[in-house]
């Protein structure tokens, strides 16, 4: 009978602990240019294997000096990163990136936009920015112009900027990132939606019909913002209401259709 080793009460917390170790440093890098970086030294590691395995001796050597040197130049590549850690263990937030990062997080994320929606709406330039949640979007993201840039206000205004290639499609955010520009949305079939809203309008209705998303619209006629969410449009709607009802949803975005009792949509 083979011999089994008997694991402790300590063996599962060292476990434990190491895991939840391990995934706060995932944590720390991801995002950043470590993630690449960690991919390559899984290929060189997988690659030392496979050559050990079936006893390739040159790639196996070739493998051995890699990682000889591979500590000093892990320090070296991973400089940025292992100093931010440092910082962070100094401020003690290394195991700290919870609720109160996200929010400032999307707090900067929503200033962006608003900054470019109050831009483009004070000049009537029209724009339809979508914001996805639960529902995954990629049919209609493979429909643009991929993009997955980094989320500025600067961005959002020279995309919709009249007589450019993308400023007649949607924009779709994910999180943090500009997915895609130029997007071909679904649009509402309603018979009740008022007839001075037109196919930018229709398509962000469209949206929030399809799936949870959230859809911002800047009219070009008249400049008014509106937010499309659950089928439902509230037009005109001001700059602070629009950041605390964009704020509530995208923190709890499984807070959807059963909350539409409580939002006092305004229809015209």
């Amino acid at each position: 009978m083979d011999f089994i080793p008997a694991i402790s009460l300590k063996d599962i917390i060292d476990i434990l602990i190491v895991s939840y170790v391990i995934y706060q440093l995932i944590l720390l890098v991801r995002g950043t240019r470590a993630i690449q970086l960690l991919k390559g030294i899984f290929v060189v590691v997988v690659t030392w294997a496979l050559s050990t395995w079936f006893k390739l001796n040159t790639l196996q050597w070739m493998m051995n000096q890699m990682f000889t040197f591979g500590v000093l130049a892990v320090i070296i590549i991973f400089q940025p990163e292992l100093r931010r850690a440092l910082e962070q263990l100094g401020r003690g937030t290394l195991f700290s990136r919870t609720a109160t990062e996200d929010e400032q997080e999307l707090n900067r994320r929503l200033g962006e936009v608003i900054k470019a929606v109050n831009y483009l709406a004070r000049r009537r330039i029209g724009a339809l920015i979508v914001f996805e949640r639960e529902t995954g979007l990629n049919d209609y993201i493979e429909s643009g112009i991929s993009m997955e840039s980094h989320i500025s206000s600067e961005l959002l205004i020279n995309i919709f900027i009249p007589n450019t290639p993308l400023h007649d499609g949607a924009v779709i955010l994910r999180k943090n990132q500009l997915m895609a520009a130029g997007c071909y949305l679904p649009l509402s079939e309603n018979p009740f939606i008022s007839k001075e809203l037109g196919t930018r309008h229709r398509a962000g209705i469209g949206m929030s019909e399809v799936s949870d998303a959230l859809s911002v619209i800047v009219s070009e006629e008249t400049g008014q913002v509106s937010l499309a969410m659950n089928g439902h449009i509230i037009r005109d709607i001001k700059e602070e209401p629009l950041l605390s009802k964009l704020f509530e949803e995208l923190q709890s975005p499984k807070r959807t259709k059963e909350k539409n009792s409580i939002w006092k949509w305004r229809r015209r």
